[in-house]
């Protein structure tokens, strides 16, 4: 990109002379992904442009931790939904979440991980699994960097426990017959929206992914080996 692309008269992105409509980021969502400044002058360069980005820089960063603590605030939610039933119905799914910044709140914060550990999650600002902090492990790190400004790239979160049931995973290379264990679900809802900065043209639900695993594992999944895709079973 950084050496073949560059932007039309119009802001087109122009690959090689050719249009691109649409760019779809499979990568750049960690800052390991931008090994030098070419990637950070081609990302620049994509996000000037007419081309619809999936996602865009503003949705990248809408789906972060820190911007998702922020919402989680009282009186976040009201800014953009006018709404009783629907602030509440949002509300309702939120679990707390809270900034690890140098201030009291998040001096209360880091006091409620030392506290008991066992009851948060600890989650930087990155994508994907494995990089999440768990149980006693969270002491240990809160006690490493809580005089230092790296604290401020993590958020505490309220561990989630849903609620368990019984299955057999099946996979390739497994075991003739599957063990009976104990599983945990996690549902995705698959979302599209296209907008400008004026309008939103489109903004609907348009799938979902049901992800289960075993109920010991914190980290990994289907790529791990300690899970599979699921389908879900819709009951009254």
């Amino acid at each position: 990109m950084a050496q073949r692309a560059k932007l039309g008269p119009d802001n087109e992105l122009l690959i090689d002379g050719y249009a691109v409509s649409v760019v779809y980021f499979r990568a750049g969502y960690e800052p390991g992904h931008y090994h030098s400044q070419k990637e950070w002058d081609a990302r620049l360069l994509i996000e000037r442009s007419q081309a619809i980005k999936s996602p865009s820089i503003h949705y990248h960063l809408a789906g972060t931790k820190k911007v998702q603590q922020a919402l989680a605030r009282p009186g976040a939610i009201e800014m953009f939904l006018g709404e009783a039933s629907k602030i509440e119905a949002v509300k309702e799914i939120f679990t707390g979440l809270y900034s690890l910044d140098f201030d009291e709140f998040g001096d209360q914060a880091i006091q409620m991980a030392l506290d008991a550990p066992e009851r948060f999650v600890l989650k930087p600002q990155r994508e994907g699994g494995g990089n999440n902090i768990y149980g006693k492990e969270i002491r240990d790190a809160i006690l490493k960097m809580k005089d230092s400004r790296e604290r401020t790239a993590w958020i505490l979160m309220e561990r989630i426990n849903p609620p368990l049931s019984t299955g057999y995973i099946v996979r390739p290379g497994g075991p003739d017959i599957p063990e009976l264990v104990d599983l945990v679900s996690e549902l995705g809802i698959f979302g599209v929206i296209i907008g400008d900065s004026t309008k939103i043209y489109s903004n609907r639900q348009v799938g979902h992914m049901l992800r289960t695993k075993v109920s010991t594992a914190n980290e990994g999944g289907v790529a791990a080996g300690l899970g599979a895709l699921d389908s879900p079973y819709l009951i009254d």
